[in-house]
């Protein structure tokens, strides 16, 4: 193990996680890469998993427990009390592919010429999960693309502190895409210096906030739409669905 100067802050939003988050916790617990923290923002939760981290938290762990005004809201108190060079997150019901996903992307960034890593994500069945049903390619991501509706799997990111120092908190006002929005800020101009590897480093259940059927989808495009006019990134309803095909494409690139 080491650590040569990158320290990472992951960061896991949760409420009522009790039936998933020690996958969650375990998969932090195990990473080779010994020089980081576990920031976990629960939402005051009533079915046991405080009581689940608690009994589980190793010296790595930051827990706080308290009502709040919706995920956004949760994630900035996450990162207001990360104390790493490079923050990340992972959801309550998701975990990383492997022990080293941490020391890879340390190594990426402990040269210094890097702001931001950005790796895949697959989606799994609860009920069968040894079977990818999706690939998140973060590869086809660029900023170019921010019009287009795309963006970098979240949960895939690593992003160094300094970028969340410029670029400002999460919107609070946004139900599903304020990470969406968030992204559009930090990487419309061109300033972050990032590399794309081809490699699955978050595994994820499906039924997620923004995954939710055609209502969470209607609210999902109009929030991205916003986000863009919001922030001056070229955009409409077409370019929106031009991101579609590449959608329908990941169900095959597994």
């Amino acid at each position: 193990m080491g650590s040569r100067g990158v320290k990472f802050s992951v960061v896991t939003v949760c409420y009522n996680n009790v039936s998933t988050i020690a996958d969650t916790l375990d998969s932090v617990a195990r990473q080779s890469w010994a020089d980081r923290e576990h920031v976990i923002v629960d939402g005051a939760s009533t079915d046991g998993t405080v009581a689940l981290i608690e009994a589980r938290a190793d010296s790595c762990v930051s827990l706080v427990s308290a009502p709040d005004r919706g995920i956004y809201d949760a994630m900035n108190k996450g990162v207001a009390r990360a104390a790493g060079d490079v923050i990340c997150f992972l959801n309550a019901d998701d975990f990383y592919a492997d022990d080293g996903v941490l020391e890879r992307v340390a190594r990426l960034m402990e040269g210094g010429d890097l702001d931001a890593v950005l790796g895949d994500v697959s989606f799994f069945s609860p009920e069968r999960p040894d079977k990818v049903i999706r690939r998140y390619d973060s590869g086809r991501f660029s900023p170019e693309k921010l019009g287009a509706g795309l963006m970098p799997a979240h949960p895939g990111m690593f992003m160094r502190r300094e970028i969340f120092e410029r670029v400002g908190p999460f919107r609070t006002d946004y139900r599903i895409a304020g990470d969406f929005e968030w992204i559009v800020r930090a990487f419309h101009d061109g300033r972050v210096r990032y590399r794309h590897v081809p490699e699955v480093f978050v595994r994820m259940r499906v039924g997620g906030v923004s995954t939710r059927g055609i209502g969470s989808t209607i609210v999902l495009n109009r929030e991205i739409l916003r986000a863009c006019r919001e922030n001056g990134v070229q955009t409409g309803v077409l370019r929106l669905l031009s991101k579609f095909p590449a959608k329908l494409t990941e169900l095959f690139a597994k």
